[in-house]
């Protein structure tokens, strides 16, 4: 007779080595065919990998870069998306039974403009906010101490610049590097990112860490006691980092010279995923707004039915941004399976059930036993449910075939 653990194994041995069927989807991609936006979308996506690939060592990592080139597919993607609304609406206004065609004008990825200016572009902008605290520097006759350097950062960002931090920000635009340099108003990850891509074409190298829900950044200074002498009413550390260091509600507010060294210190990939998890969040915010109280992880509660019905319709768009975005988090952390579990998660809200269920299968291999056993009652029903949706659409296209 058989255990519960092993029953538990042998459920799980038969999901896990299941390759779901092609099935008719309801929902398609931007890799569809005759996507004319499609190549410079897989051209975006390639660079960012290797931008990012393992095979590099993280120091050689452009942290600009990378967050670029997300902006760059994700701005073709929403063009893409535009451009087929505009097709239809056209085709409809001539009476047309087909979509007007659509062109892509980019040839590359730099040819993609993201508020006037490609990739190029906005990296020579962090080069001219650097060169500007050069002046900074000269014109206050300041020498080179590290502490002096990054004063005169903050007042180019901070006073000169108008730069503003949004400690939690609701609009996923300023969670963009461009959107941030180009408007001064930024989400924290991101202005954090402005700082240490100043701050390294300074010379001068920036750490970080994350500490409760914030993440914070510091010079590599031997005196670290320097961060925290108050002037004009707040320490460097505070003005380099915002509020939440003066917040007494929050976990930062605590630290000292001290407890900064017994902090674990990120590396460049973790803060490009600190920045894409932010992402994530924000667009299924947006996507899920008018499904009060539904959250990406809802379905694996056990009141929560999917027996013989459709999740609640998602904004296609965001859901798909937020899926772009969970795939480049995968890139940088393939073997994490919480990671895993919410890209599944993502896809079963999208109504994309076959790769729903091959994600949470992988998924249920690196889990916890615990997390793996509710996962695979999950995937089980989502198996079912797949196979039931996948009959309506073929007799649904069966009833619309003409005799």
């Amino acid at each position: 007779m058989a255990t519960p653990a092993g029953e538990f194994s042998s459920r799980r041995r038969r999901i896990v080595h299941f390759r779901p069927l092609a099935a008719a989807s309801a929902i398609r991609d931007h890799r569809q065919t005759g996507n004319p936006y499609a190549e410079v979308l897989k051209m975006a996506r390639h660079r960012f990998t290797q931008e990012i690939s393992f095979a590099k060592k993280d120091s050689e990592i452009s942290l600009a870069k990378a967050l670029l080139l997300i902006a760059a597919e994700d701005e073709a993607f929403v063009s893409f998306n535009r451009d087929m609304d505009a097709s239809f609406l056209s085709s409809e206004r001539e009476d047309s039974p087909f979509p007007a065609e659509m062109k892509c004008g980019w040839n590359s990825v730099e040819d993609i403009p993201m508020a006037g200016k490609n990739i190029s572009g906005w990296l020579d902008e962090l080069d001219i906010i650097a060169k500007e605290v050069e002046a900074e520097l000269i014109s206050r006759d300041i020498g080179c101490h590290l502490v002096q350097v990054l004063e005169a950062v903050n007042v180019v960002l901070f006073e000169s610049r108008k730069f503003k931090r949004f400690p939690v920000s609701m609009d996923s635009k300023f969670s963009y590097l461009h959107t941030a340099l180009s408007t001064g108003f930024s989400s924290a990850i991101v202005l954090s990112i402005i700082y240490i891509e100043i701050c390294r074409r300074l010379g001068v190298d920036m750490i970080g860490a994350r500490v409760g829900e914030d993440f914070l950044i510091w010079p590599k200074i031997e005196i670290l006691e320097e961060l925290f002498m108050a002037s004009t009413g707040h320490s460097l550390f505070a003005v380099i980092n915002g509020q939440c260091v003066e917040d007494p509600r929050a976990k930062a507010y605590d630290l000292d010279s001290k407890s900064l060294l017994g902090l674990e210190i990120v590396t460049n990939r973790d803060i490009i995923g600190i920045a894409l998890a932010n992402l994530i969040r924000l667009y299924w915010k947006r996507a899920s707004r008018m499904n009060h109280g539904l959250m990406l992880t809802s379905p694996l509660r056990p009141v929560y039915n999917i027996d013989g019905s459709w999740p609640p319709l998602l904004r296609p768009q965001d859901m798909r941004l937020a899926i772009m975005a969970s795939e480049r988090l995968l890139i940088l952390q393939p073997d994490n399976w919480a990671l895993r579990r919410d890209h599944g998660l993502l896809l079963y809200h999208s109504r994309r059930y076959a790769e729903a269920v091959q994600e949470l299968s992988i998924c249920m291999v690196f889990a916890p036993a615990e997390e793996a056993e509710i996962l695979l009652t999950f995937v089980e029903k989502l198996h079912l449910l797949r196979i039931e949706s996948s009959w309506k659409l073929l007799e649904q296209s069966s009833t619309s075939a003409v005799p």
